[in-house]
């Protein structure tokens, strides 16, 4: 009778075993659902319907913002068909850039979720202003190239693909493109306008950028046009999804308003573009596509705030 017991017990603590490990890590699929119910449950203005930690912290739009504030306040509808999401097991993330309902209007997000022990414990999310009539269209539909995975044989290291990922931002303060290992037919986006690597015309449409929209990525910055950007700093690789070959990353880019004329080089018949943003700083969602070593697809959204800003995580 004492070995059963014994034996029981055994048994029972093997479950337990199994079963914290099972609820310490989630499978891809899993984030990508927990992501999706955690906006249906802000639609429902409903914190309680989610799996938060008694110490969970959200930060919106650099400010710490107490659970049931913020978006779970105002916002109305869930994803439209533009949501892609950046689902990584080994470390518990998962983010998001798409398009919900807040007060009614389609408004795009970047968000975050971390996961500790079947606990969301930390909370991102970046909400950006309305600033037109309506969204740009190229935020109606995902690109294919951020949905579809990739192949094993284009798969790296996780640690290459972060390194990768920075890299896009160190060409960017470096004025130096070669710095990053662009794909030649890569693409950037910038709350859904192309900004660099514009395939058609109209891609690139006529206005005095048109020129440098219409470069390869890495020969645009080697031109200086991104000069304004002093720097690019709290840097934070948030998710990596080996299946799909994306990284999400948060940043801010900092604007101290020099140069106030920057010089171009390497464009026929332009070599200097003035400078009248003046400071400000931009909190920023990159998702990075990464095959074979190289960055394809760039989907990045942000919006400009006052110069100086905190990003609600130091």
């Amino acid at each position: 009778m004492k070995k059963r017991v014994i034996i029981a017990e055994l048994g029972i603590l093997i479950g337990l075993f199994l079963f914290k490990s099972c609820a310490a890590k989630m499978d891809r699929q899993a984030l990508v659902d927990l992501m999706e119910n955690y906006i249906a449950a802000v639609v429902e203005h409903d914190p309680s319907a989610m799996p938060l930690a008694e110490n969970v912290k959200l930060v919106e739009n650099t400010k710490v913002t107490p659970i049931g504030q913020g978006i779970w306040k105002t916002a109305t509808s869930g994803f439209t068909d533009f949501k892609i999401f950046v689902a990584d097991p080994v470390d518990g993330q998962v983010g998001v850039i798409g398009v919900i309902g807040v007060n009614n209007e389609p408004t795009i997000i970047g968000a975050r979720l971390k996961v500790e022990k079947g606990k969301i414990i930390e909370i991102d999310h970046l909400i950006i202003p309305k600033y037109s009539d309506s969204l740009h269209s190229n935020m109606a539909k995902v690109r294919e190239g951020l949905i579809t995975p990739i192949e094993p044989t284009e798969r790296i290291s996780r640690k290459e693909m972060v390194k990768i990922a920075n890299s896009y931002y160190e060409a960017i303060v470096n004025d130096n493109g070669d710095l990053c290992p662009f794909a030649d037919e890569s693409q950037r986006r910038e709350n859904g306008g192309v900004s660099a690597g514009a395939k058609t015309p109209e891609e690139a449409y006529d206005d005095d950028f048109s020129v440098f929209r219409a470069m390869k990525c890495g020969e645009q910055l080697s031109t200086g046009v991104m000069s304004y950007i002093t720097d690019i700093n709290r840097r934070r690789f948030i998710a990596v999804d080996e299946k799909m070959g994306l990284v999400f990353a948060f940043s801010i880019f900092v604007h101290d308003g020099e140069p106030k004329v920057m010089r171009i080089t390497g464009v026929p018949g332009i070599t200097e573009r003035e400078n009248n943003w003046g400071p400000f700083d931009l909190p920023a969602a990159h998702i990075f596509k990464i095959r074979s070593g190289k960055v394809y697809e760039i989907e990045a959204i942000g919006y400009m705030a006052e110069h100086g800003i905190k990003n609600g995580w130091e």
